[in-house]
């Protein structure tokens, strides 16, 4: 065994000191032959050799299924061999399956380079919103309404609210990125049970009063069912643009390393939009529809296609 190997196999563990990354990366605090000693271990970057790849599924073992809907499955899985020494080796894979896909999937996750827009008023009106109508038309929301309607995923269904008003009942889920153990990575999506709000772009200054009371039910739900999670360690924000044409809340712990998807041009925090709404001039009809929002789009995409490259480019955007 070489000296190397030596000092790892002779560490002691004392605690776990810390955890990141979404929980990617460990810090071990112990000591070796006696003297302190840290240990910082975080998982290697996929193997992308076509031979490796080719393999890829067939080398997964252990598979837990979490659930489906429609089209989408979610796994835990390993891809490393069973140590057979303590324990079982845990899961280290968190899997996405979309089966069957589409070309609007192939797109969505294909590396492309992103563009950042300018969505005036007039823009949304006249090319934006006709192309939210278009998708919801296809049948993109068919896995959020199943949910809503009690049709699948009812086994994850974390908290499903009563209000006085029933209009403003929401269910309140796990992500499906969120691996639903590691509770510094916590991921949850609150999926409101009303349909006439299909984005950011559709509240206006009447709903204040019931996006306030929504903040503060989150906040209470998330830290009644996680305990040690207390209020001021959660994050709120709305995509603009979503991934789907159905209002929800993403609920995040603030140690939950900043992605893509938290980022400027794709996240907008819950608190903010409440604010803007709430000091906006005019009357209870006033609303997001009627501002200007910068936002990412990724070049493959029909918004930057057909809208956005048009326009950049001087001729008319198509209608989508």
């Amino acid at each position: 065994m070489s000296a190397i190997n030596s000092l790892l196999t002779r560490f002691k563990l004392g605690k776990l000191l810390n955890q990141d990354q979404g929980g990617r990366r460990i810090i071990l605090q112990g000591t070796i032959s006696g003297e302190p000693a840290l240990l910082l271990a975080e998982r290697g970057a996929f193997d992308t050799d076509p031979a490796h790849l080719s393999s890829f599924s067939r080398l997964i073992t252990h598979v837990q299924n979490l659930g489906e809907n429609d089209i989408y499955r979610w796994y835990l899985a390993n891809s490393l061999p069973e140590n057979g020494i303590d324990q079982p080796t845990p899961p280290d894979l968190k899997l996405n399956l979309i089966y069957p896909c589409t070309e609007k999937h192939i797109r969505k996750y294909s590396f492309q380079q992103a563009r950042s827009v300018c969505e005036t008023p007039e823009i949304y009106i006249k090319y934006v919103r006709p192309y939210m109508h278009k998708c919801r038309e296809e049948g993109r929301l068919n896995w959020v309404f199943n949910i809503l309607d009690g049709k699948s995923e009812q086994e994850n269904v974390l908290y499903r609210s009563s209000e006085a008003d029933k209009k403003d009942d929401f269910l309140l889920l796990p992500d499906l990125n969120w691996d639903r153990k590691t509770i510094s990575s916590l991921h949850l999506l609150a999926l409101p049970l009303r349909r006439d709000i299909w984005s950011v772009r559709d509240l206006k200054k009447r709903d204040v009063p019931w996006l306030r009371h929504l903040h503060a039910t989150l906040a209470a739900t998330a830290s009644s069912l996680y305990p040690e999670v207390e209020s001021d360690m959660l994050k709120f924000y709305i995509h603009y643009q979503p991934t789907y044409y159905h209002f929800h809340v993403h609920i995040v712990h603030v140690n939950l390393d900043p992605s893509g998807t938290q980022a400027v041009g794709k996240a907008l925090g819950l608190g903010e939009v409440i604010s803007r709404l709430d000091t906006m001039e005019g009357g209870a009809e006033v609303g997001m529809e009627g501002a200007e929002l910068t936002y990412t789009v990724g070049e493959e995409s029909e918004l930057w296609k057909e809208i956005f490259l048009p326009a950049k480019e001087g001729s008319e955007p198509k209608a989508v």
